[in-house]
């Protein structure tokens, strides 16, 4: 089976849901994955879509990664506190199968899932995250910006401001879920949280830091470091209608 996502969550261009996207450079073989850009799409839609995709793939699947935005949510990691919402007003909040506790997902912000077989990749989850932040920091340096880790808590941070966070699952040796990576965006969402889990964690964006101020822009900017960083070779691209 070929586990084609975008015709798996919907096949009519609708607004606010992911469309059916066409191959530019023909069908990839399994040595390099299938980028898709879906636009901004809704996030309960897509998050099944992620698990229909792991848990129908088989060996022949190429791995995809998919560059996206979502309109306003909270999502709660497994395990996570629901006393680190404070005060989510008229944003849904969604408890969900990644690790982690809560985070926002608003537009304006980048957010990359990859869809990685990690033993075919030979990729342990320690090397998916690392690849996540250290494509970030390398992208960030391309601008100007400094960028970097922090020992127990997952995510890129600038100074004492997060710019990215990264959470992962894993079913059937294979990921989902990924990265949040913060753009040009109205930060306000973050005040009624505890980012991560973290009181009075402050965030940032590339706009305000010199780097790329739309999706596009750093999608593309993004986009090469994190395929060598995940060891692939040049990809496939799949465009949106």
């Amino acid at each position: 089976m070929n586990a084609h996502v975008a015709d798996q969550i919907d096949p009519q261009p609708q607004m606010g849901q992911p469309v059916t996207g066409q191959p530019v450079t023909g069908q990839p073989d399994t040595g390099r994955p299938i980028v898709r850009r879906f636009g901004r799409v809704e996030y309960e839609p897509t998050w099944r879509a992620m698990q229909r995709f792991t848990d129908e793939r088989n060996a022949a699947t190429p791995d995809e990664i998919w560059f996206l935005e979502h309109p306003p949510v909270f999502t709660l990691g497994m395990n996570a506190s629901p006393a680190h919402v404070l005060a989510p007003g008229d944003i849904p909040v969604v408890q969900i199968d990644r690790g982690g506790q809560v985070t926002y997902h608003g537009p304006g912000q980048l957010v990359v899932y990859p869809l990685i077989d990690l033993r075919r990749a030979k990729l342990g989850v320690r090397d998916i995250v690392t690849a996540l932040e250290q494509s970030v920091i390398q992208m960030a340096g391309d601008y100007g910006i400094t960028a970097e880790t922090r020992r127990g808590a997952p995510g890129i941070y600038v100074a004492d401001k997060k710019l990215g966070s990264v959470g992962i699952r894993v079913r059937r040796h294979s990921s989902y879920h990924g990265l949040a990576m913060n753009v040009s965006l109205d930060l306000e969402p973050f005040d009624r949280i505890n980012p991560c889990g973290y009181e009075g964690l402050q965030m940032t964006q590339l706009a305000e830091l010199g780097g790329p101020g739309s999706i596009d822009r750093a999608a593309d900017a993004l986009e090469p470091h994190l395929l060598r960083a995940l060891g692939f070779r040049a990809t496939a691209r799949v465009a949106a209608i």
